[in-house]
């Protein structure tokens, strides 16, 4: 983990001198100094004192570089077609993923479909027909669902007009692309 770096990015961005840290944590300057350069690891309670310091949030200090945000803007999006269904993926790849996915009139996502991970629908469009297991629900606009992705599912659109779902798929490890 980079934490020095990111405490020094953070008290230069907020334009503070390592003297002033040092003042309002009590810290030496030879150990913030250590700590900004990544030669020594800081205690849970001495990067929380530095964290109140320069007014961050501790787990923030904690993440890795992969953990932060990730922007995907409307322009660079990516899109895709799974049998006749249109796919705008909305973020970036990673444990939690989120596509517009746009049904046309009688469209599905084609057979039963089980994979690891929990996934939540909200109709933005349109009317669908929602399969997991035994159960069977007509969701329309504004409806949303969600299920355990290992049972086998399936949606389909069963309105006269095309059906837009916003779907948003979670799991611990890197899915193959389902669309």
């Amino acid at each position: 983990m980079d934490i020095g770096s990111k405490i020094r990015t953070i008290r230069n961005r907020k334009k503070i001198t390592i003297a002033q840290m040092c003042e309002g944590t009590g810290l030496s300057k030879g150990f913030i100094s250590n700590v900004e350069n990544n030669n020594t690891s800081p205690s849970i309670s001495t990067l929380q004192t530095i964290s109140t310091f320069l007014g961050v949030p501790l787990p923030y200090l904690l993440l890795e570089k992969k953990q932060h945000m990730r922007v995907v803007r409307k322009d660079e999006r990516t899109y895709s077609t799974f049998n006749s269904l249109k796919i705008e993926h909305l973020t970036s790849k990673g444990g939690l993923r989120m596509m517009q996915v746009e049904f046309p009139p009688g469209a599905s996502m084609g057979e039963l479909n089980a994979h690891e991970g929990e996934e939540c629908h909200l109709v933005l469009e349109g009317r669908v027909q929602a399969e997991q297991g035994e159960d069977s629900m007509i969701i329309e606009e504004g409806d949303s669902f969600s299920w355990n992705a290992s049972v086998p599912h399936f949606v389909r659109n069963i309105g006269e007009g095309k059906a837009v779902v916003l779907i948003s798929i979670y799991s611990d490890s890197e899915l193959n692309d389902i669309f």
